[in-house]
């Protein structure tokens, strides 16, 4: 597909130099993701907590989700796309500067607390940003931009547990919170260049007529619009998945693979893992383009639950199943995000908020899994992210009916 297609806005703008700029955003929450994904071993060793408690780690971060998910949607609404992307960015500054006085404090609470405050930031980012990729161009091509931005995100997702792994499981951070200085610091120096940047940038607001013209029956209710209602369940269960097999990837490396170093697990996450991560969501990206979304969105659902029955096994088996979940959950969540906001129209950036909102499902999965880590063994804590795909692949299956779409 050309480019001057797939970037040619509603009024006949070509908006990719907006959309290159826009998806520096997602390489950056994928980053702070990604270095998120190594505190929860981090913890369990500097704090002596258990697993159950150091899933803390991503309620708070996803807690955040769930609280400020309207708010920011309200922000886009008053100050437009740029403004809320600004506010979003200052508070993910804020959220990581924090972590110098966190260190010193030294208590779980102030570090949760730093988590919470960049998780805000980070919530006002995606629910500004996920939208606002799918009507800079064409509305029928809005999920292949959506996946072709979170492609960047993936490359955050690798970069985070490489770099955290280097500095927090290094010699001197092994065992204390000293290696945490250096990643925080440096994502609050770099957000402050983002928003000098963004200050001076062209961001066109997409008004509420513009993207009521990409809908079909924009004056229906979000309520009634079955697609997007299951859309936030989806939302819900995929992120439950993600944060579980993220937030833990450690652990069962540790687990299931004996002699090998945390700081080379947290390698093995950034390396393979979110390596896996983004080769899957450029393979994705194609896949959808060559298909229907909600197609490809079933397929890889009911494949990562045959996955996540083999990390159930352990061993060499378990491994291989935990990597090639990676993979297959690569797409889900702009897929689900594209399919759920389908032809909202001026309910977009509400409906991208209740969206966002279902990110608190990565609040929920961490400490249960936890929990069964703690009283059985990490490798059937993988039940709880099984469950979860087989509902998403129902809702892929549904979806065309949900929508009243065109399969």
């Amino acid at each position: 597909m050309p480019k001057q297609g797939l970037f040619r806005a509603a009024d006949g703008k070509n908006m990719l130099a907006t959309f290159v700029l826009v998806t520096l955003l997602f390489l950056l929450w994928g980053f702070c993701n990604g270095l998120i994904d190594v505190l929860n071993k981090h913890f369990q060793t500097t704090l002596h907590i258990s697993r159950a408690q150091s899933g803390l780690v991503q309620t708070a971060n996803y807690i955040a989700y769930f609280l400020m998910a309207i708010p920011a949607g309200l922000l886009a609404r008053r100050f437009g796309y740029k403004g809320g992307i600004i506010i979003g960015l200052v508070l993910i500054a804020a959220g990581a500067f924090w972590f110098v006085p966190a260190i010193e404090i030294g208590a779980y609470w102030a570090f949760l607390l730093g988590l919470f405050v960049l998780a805000a930031g980070l919530t006002c980012l995606e629910t500004i940003a996920n939208p606002y990729t799918t009507v800079l161009g064409p509305a029928e091509t809005g999920a292949i931009r959506i996946n072709i931005a979170q492609t960047f995100n993936g490359i955050g997702w690798i970069l985070g547990p490489l770099v955290g792994g280097y500095f927090i499981f290094g010699q001197e951070g092994q065992n204390s919170n000293a290696g945490l200085f250096v990643p925080y610091i440096g994502v609050g120096i770099v957000v402050v260049l983002l928003i000098a940047v963004f200050v001076f940038a062209y961001v066109p607001d997409i008004s509420a007529e513009e993207e009521a013209a990409q809908a079909s029956g924009a004056g229906k209710p979000l309520w009634k619009r079955s697609h997007f209602l299951f859309g936030v369940v989806a939302q819900f269960l995929y992120v439950a998945a993600q944060s579980g097999i993220f937030g833990f990837f450690i652990n069962y490396v540790l687990e299931n693979k004996p002699g090998i170093t945390s700081q080379e697990a947290a390698n093995w996450l950034g390396m393979f893992g979110f390596g896996l991560f983004l080769v899957g969501r450029i393979f994705g990206s194609v896949a959808i383009s060559l298909s229907k979304p909600h197609r490809v969105l079933a397929i890889y659902a009911v494949i990562n639950v045959v996955a996540c029955l083999a990390a159930m096994l352990g061993g060499m088996p378990g491994l291989i199943g935990l990597f090639a979940s990676f993979f297959f959950m690569s797409i889900m969540f702009p897929t689900i995000f594209a399919l759920g906001i389908h032809g909202l129209g001026e309910h977009t950036k509400l409906g991208s908020s209740l969206i966002v909102m279902a990110i608190v499902g990565g609040a929920i999965a961490p400490p249960f899994m936890g929990h069964i880590a703690d009283v059985y063994s990490m490798r059937l804590g993988f039940a709880l992210p099984a469950l979860c795909f087989g509902l998403i692949a129902a809702y892929g299956v549904f979806w065309p009916r949900l929508s009243k779409a065109a399969v």
